[in-house]
């Protein structure tokens, strides 16, 4: 009876397993699919243009990387550094479970009232322009509990044994922290960066708000303060504005193919990082 239950489990969690590739591929497929016809080397490398008739994406690919720039610039130094003290350095209780909670509370929060704060702080209060730079620092919060938790979790779980034993061997605390702790917890934090950068580039909302509509080319320091569309935002404006629902799948393919190269060069800088800090803690070892 107990080896029918446990095959019956097993079938079960693989037919789930199942499920979740299936649809993803089917979804994959289906966008892809759409998609792809549409693309071509001057829809990827031109901008739209009223007067010529033309549309490009080139403006909003810029705007998309120039967004994740100035939120990572901004959310993954105060996100490891943040879960750094809460690991290692807050004594009191009540302060770590209060900063717990807020980080919860502000992962719940929809994302259009952090466009509605982000407009009414940095554009009304602050007198920022709609741009990357009232974008990213909009986004830089709502990608922050996603760091916090993703790090404090992974430093958490680097053994207790290391940091004894690193400080026993005379290192300082931040030493400690520097050399033992934040390499052993790089798989977290680069998996809480790829999440936030998928939020990033799956934003929409908020950025209505805070960094316009613009489809026009700029330069980087221009856009900080002019209004510049994302992908998400121009596939917003192509489906339901004008209706040009095949540009909008176009588009989707490539925020799909952007996200997908985005996460291999993370897992692939991971990797380098933890190869770099072995050899450098086996030639340590040795010398």
């Amino acid at each position: 009876m107990r080896r029918l239950k446990d095959r019956i489990l097993l079938l079960l969690i693989r037919l789930s397993a199942a499920a979740v590739c299936l649809l993803l591929v089917a979804l994959l497929g289906y966008v892809l699919g759409r998609g792809l016809p549409g693309l071509s080397w001057r829809f990827l490398c031109g901008q739209t243009s009223y007067l010529k008739q033309t549309t490009g994406i080139l403006p909003n690919i810029l705007n998309t990387l120039y967004l994740i720039l100035v939120t990572m610039v901004i959310a993954a130094p105060l996100g490891i550094c943040t879960a750094v003290y809460l690991t290692e350095y807050a004594r009191s209780k009540r302060l770590v479970r209060l900063i717990s909670f807020a980080t919860e509370t502000l992962t719940g929060i929809p994302s259009i009232l952090f466009g509605l704060v982000g407009m009414l702080f940095f554009l009304r209060l602050m007198g920022l322009k709609a741009g990357i730079l009232a974008g990213g620092l909009t986004l830089s919060i709502m990608v922050l509990p996603t760091m916090i938790s993703n790090t404090k979790e992974s430093l958490q779980n680097v053994s207790q044994a290391w940091r004894e034993g690193a400080l026993a061997l005379g290192s300082g605390k931040w030493h400690m922290v520097r050399t033992v702790v934040l390499p052993n917890a790089i798989d977290g934090i680069v998996t809480g960066g790829i999440l936030a950068i998928g939020r990033i580039v799956g934003e929409s909302a908020a950025l209505l708000f805070t960094a316009g509509f613009g489809l026009a080319l700029t330069g980087f320091l221009k856009s900080l303060q002019s209004s510049s569309a994302t992908l998400t935002v121009a596939l917003y404006v192509y489906a339901s504005e004008r209706g040009d629902t095949q540009t909008a799948f176009a588009i989707a393919s490539v925020l799909m193919i952007l996200t997908l190269l985005l996460n291999l060069a993370a897992n692939i800088a991971a990797k380098r990082l933890q190869t770099t800090h072995r050899k450098g803690a086996f030639h340590a070892k040795h010398h």
